[in-house]
């Protein structure tokens, strides 16, 4: 987990205190939460051949939140009954994660360190919007996938390297609307899903599936998609027995 992108840290752990304003920096990932944790559902419940209709369906599940910020995913996933352990390299994120889990009677946050006991796996393992932030692309999936029980689940969600994501992703929601900070993404780190499923095989993860997300400028909502153009999410489950 020390593969990280030093500057990238500093930029998001200078932000930390806006993780929670529906209308501040992060407001982008607050209109993403409904998409992404439907996605994410959806996958656990399939996976492990739960009952998704009643209200903890993931008790007695691990789940790790890998870049886990202010806890916007690790939250919801507590609430659906899974114990999460949140970790992230910025201190102040997991720092107003600590906090604001504590306010709503979650314990959700670590730090690296709660991965140091030998052998610790989990039944699944989430990183969104991480692997467009990180130097090594294959080591940091293979540090996932250790982390992974064997036959346990991957999910993350990223943007794809094409001409229209860095119109819509870098330009547009950058420069010209101000809905995230300047320099927040590299076009050249993006992923198309095809370079991504290379990734993980590379990691030792089998892909399974991805599914896109799309905005709507009239309803201001996002659904998911077979567009997978722009940002989407993706499925692996980690190889071997």
């Amino acid at each position: 987990m020390n593969n990280v992108d030093k500057t990238e840290v500093e930029r998001f752990g200078a932000i930390a205190s806006e993780w929670w304003n529906p209308r501040g920096k992060f407001r982008p990932l607050h209109q993403l939460n409904p998409v992404r944790l439907a996605f994410l559902r959806e996958q656990i419940v399939a996976h492990t051949g739960r009952d998704g209709r009643g209200a903890k369906p993931f008790a007695g599940l691990t789940i790790l939140d890998v870049g886990c910020g202010g806890g916007l995913i690790s939250e919801p996933l507590a609430r659906l009954g899974a114990s999460v352990t949140g970790v992230d390299p910025a201190q102040e994120n997991i720092a107003v994660a600590r906090a604001h889990a504590a306010e709503q009677g979650l314990a959700i946050a670590g730090t690296t360190d709660d991965l140091a006991p030998a052998g610790r796996q989990f039944d699944c393992v989430t990183a969104l919007e991480v692997v467009e932030h990180v130097p090594d692309v294959t080591a940091f999936l293979r540090s996932c996938a250790a982390l992974i029980k064997p036959g346990g689940l991957f999910l993350t969600s990223t943007l794809s390297r094409t001409a229209k994501s860095y119109a819509l992703a870098i330009v547009a929601a950058e420069y010209v609307f101000g809905w995230l900070p300047r320099g927040t993404h590299q076009w050249s780190r993006f992923l198309t899903p095809g370079e991504l499923r290379d990734h993980m095989r590379a990691g030792g993860l089998e892909p399974l599936c991805e599914r896109g997300m799309v905005y709507s400028p009239f309803s201001g909502a996002w659904a998911l998609s077979d567009d997978c153009d722009v940002n989407y999410l993706a499925a692996a489950v980690r190889s071997g027995q």
